[in-house]
């Protein structure tokens, strides 16, 4: 009798680890720059729509002072698509927003990212300039922000 061998508990929680932190970049990243990351990219399996695209809305709440009572802040537009791939890996893609071409490359990129012997080309080519791209604009944003502090300790020893 074989028994079926268990990820140890550590791989698991690394795994959805990587896969939340890969599901947030993507989500963020600009429509046009993941378009243009997937160019350099290897062509991605085909796949069957689970789900979707579909775009609709989610109510977003919020607390006050962040441990109050909840309360509905507003609502949002989101776009999310569910798909399986050729090898049977199921993908998911969620983006703020209506781009319903975007959803369903991320759920198709999220797919492929979960094997790990296809996952390196995909994370060089499109993962990798992400989220440089993404640091170089929080550099941008700090150093601009940056410009405008105004020291108030200095301005209370001048009495």
């Amino acid at each position: 009798m074989q028994t079926k061998a268990t990820p140890a508990p550590d791989a698991a929680a690394d795994s959805s680890a990587d896969r939340r932190e890969w599901l947030s970049l993507l989500a963020r990243a600009n429509p046009a720059d993941l378009a243009a990351c997937l160019r350099q990219a290897p062509e991605l399996p085909p796949f069957t729509r689970l789900r979707g695209p579909e775009a609709g809305l989610v109510m977003l709440r919020g607390r006050l002072g962040g441990s109050g009572d909840m309360f509905n802040f507003g609502e949002m537009t989101l776009a999310r698509c569910s798909i399986c791939d050729s090898a049977g890996r199921v993908g998911h893609g969620y983006a703020a927003g209506r781009d319903l071409a975007e959803v369903e490359l991320i759920a198709r990129l999220d797919a492929v990212l979960q094997d790990p012997a296809l996952a390196a080309p995909y994370r060089r080519a499109v993962l990798a300039p992400l989220a440089a791209s993404e640091a170089a604009r929080r550099t941008a944003v700090t150093a601009r922000a940056a410009a405008t502090r105004v020291d108030f300790f200095t301005l209370a020893t001048m009495r």
